[in-house]
């Protein structure tokens, strides 16, 4: 990959990855240090990526990325978080609170792929790659989440 191919990968993919990267950790800030290490790694091997297979790539790179992050977060307690209590009964405007607040409590595996699937709109082998996992496993998992999703969802009603 030439440099100029970076560049225009940097200003592609960086919002995309953005979006993927805090939608599955809701936290702004590690999300941009993750999206800038994503892409220092891609920097660091720039001559070993094909500009054809660099989406991909970044997307594995910030998955693992965040499995780190996670874990080492893990380690911690969060002070400023244990002292608050969230209500269940906070009242959403809109279809989409509903989701969003289903998708945080499925399992990391079933948020992850259903997000590269239903929100930045890959195919299940490009999602089997990005996870390191077949395709059946991709279908059986984004089947799962959604099936949560909507028990979430008819519980409420």
């Amino acid at each position: 990959m030439t440099t100029k191919e970076y560049n225009e990968c940097v200003n592609e993919h960086a919002d995309a990855l953005f979006r993927f990267v805090i939608k599955n950790l809701n936290d702004e800030f590690e999300a941009e240090n993750i999206v800038q290490n994503t892409f220092e790694k891609l920097w660091v091997r720039i001559e070993h990526i094909e500009f054809k297979t660099v989406k991909a790539c970044l997307y594995k790179t910030a998955y693992h990325e965040m499995i780190d992050v996670t874990r080492r977060n893990k380690r911690f307690i969060n002070l400023e978080n244990a002292s608050s209590v969230i209500s269940d009964e906070k009242e959403y405007n809109n279809m989409m609170d509903y989701v969003n607040k289903a998708l945080h409590e499925l399992p990391k595996q079933q948020k992850s792929v259903l997000l590269l699937r239903d929100f930045e709109g890959y195919d299940y082998r490009s999602i089997g790659k990005i996870m390191g996992m077949t395709e059946s496993q991709v279908k059986v998992n984004i089947h799962r989440a959604r099936k949560k999703i909507k028990a979430y969802i008819s519980r409420l009603e």
